[in-house]
């Protein structure tokens, strides 16, 4: 029988060598080029294991994922495992542009961000302004290792349920239309988001709305009436940041549209998003949606089903309205269909 100190050293080693196999598969899985154990990781297991003998339990994701302490953004990427070479001739074919907005948990962020990468893709991240220093650096770091990443021009101190929510996403809208990328489609994430799908699958699911947006939504049903019927307020403060309802009624929608709720995620040809920074209803339709609450949730939707619109403003081309799809591949799946898509 083994003294008690062998047994010990014994589990000790198996337990490693489980831990390996399991965080290898698992942990620096990727695309078949990158699949070797490098001088990093191999430290890394070191590490382990002697925090697990001294009855430590170290978080292993944090530290992979932490760009600010690898040496180099090359040493960085292989170490992550980030794709470098489209996969395939069609979605190269096929870039993306992603909308990020976010303002906290860094590693959740980084963990979205590989997720969702591809070369041939391109990246808008938008910081809320009131994030920490300490956040705005750590994220500035990482996309600076990124020629297809960029942070917003512009940054705004974003507050749940008001008009900065919405203000955030068309800056990056702005800044994407400036993008050399020909990028098919604008999709727009939160932090706390996750893909479901690969890039291959998400460019299929697009390609099969032939131009279209993706926007689901329905005629306002009555607990959000009071959204946009009522003025409403920004309220920022040091420790919360909230919207306040007045009892003030707002005037009537500017150029007669009819108001549409729906998800505030989307998925955005780019000439719809050419469209909503130029044309006077949609610019009207920002400035009255100001004082709302929760206007990325009617902003998009309703810009979306102008009658006509593709006739008018597309002159018949591919880039038509759609009232049914799921918005994204992530958490949240949105499959919403109303009663005047055959209209």
């Amino acid at each position: 029988m083994l003294p008690s100190s062998m047994r010990y050293l014994f589990v000790v080693s198996v337990s490693c060598v489980v831990l390996f196999i399991v965080l290898y598969v698992f942990g620096f899985g990727g695309e078949p080029g990158f699949q070797r154990l490098n001088n990093s990781d191999t430290w890394m297991l070191t590490q382990v294991c002697t925090s697990f003998i001294k009855g430590r339990t170290p978080f292993l994701w944090r530290n992979k994922l932490r760009i600010q302490d690898k040496s180099s953004c090359r040493e960085y990427l292989t170490q992550s495992h980030y794709i470098t070479a489209p996969l395939s001739k069609e979605e190269a074919e096929f870039p993306l542009a992603y909308i990020m907005v976010i303002h906290h948990h860094f590693d959740t962020f980084a963990r979205l961000f590989r997720a969702i990468y591809m070369p041939q893709n391109v990246y808008c991240v938008h910081v809320d302004e009131k994030a920490t220093v300490e956040f705005k650096g750590a994220v500035e770091q990482l996309l600076s290792c990124f020629p297809n990443a960029f942070l917003a021009s512009r940054m705004e101190p974003v507050v749940y349920g008001g008009i900065s929510r919405l203000q955030a996403d068309l800056n990056c809208v702005k800044d994407l239309a400036a993008s050399k990328v020909p990028w098919r489609y604008a999709i727009n994430t939160c932090g706390q988001d996750f893909p479901l799908k690969t890039n291959k699958e998400i460019v299929r699911y697009l390609k099969g709305f032939k131009g279209k947006n993706i926007t689901p939504g329905v005629l306002p049903p009555a607990h959000a009436i009071g959204r946009t019927k009522y003025v409403h307020r920004e309220h920022l403060g040091k420790e919360l940041s909230y919207v306040i309802r007045t009892t003030a009624l707002k005037s009537p929608p500017p150029h007669n549209l009819t108001i549409y709720f729906g998800s505030a995620y989307v998925a955005l040809s780019r000439e719809f998003t050419d469209f909503v920074l130029r044309d006077p209803r949609a610019v009207d339709l920002l400035r009255w949606s100001k004082d709302t609450f929760s206007p990325d949730e009617h902003f998009w939707v309703t810009l979306n089903r102008i009658p006509g619109m593709c006739d008018a403003v597309f002159q018949g081309t591919a880039a038509c309205r759609t009232w049914k799809g799921r918005s994204r591949a992530c958490s949240l799946l949105v499959d919403v269909q109303d009663e005047r898509e055959h209209l």
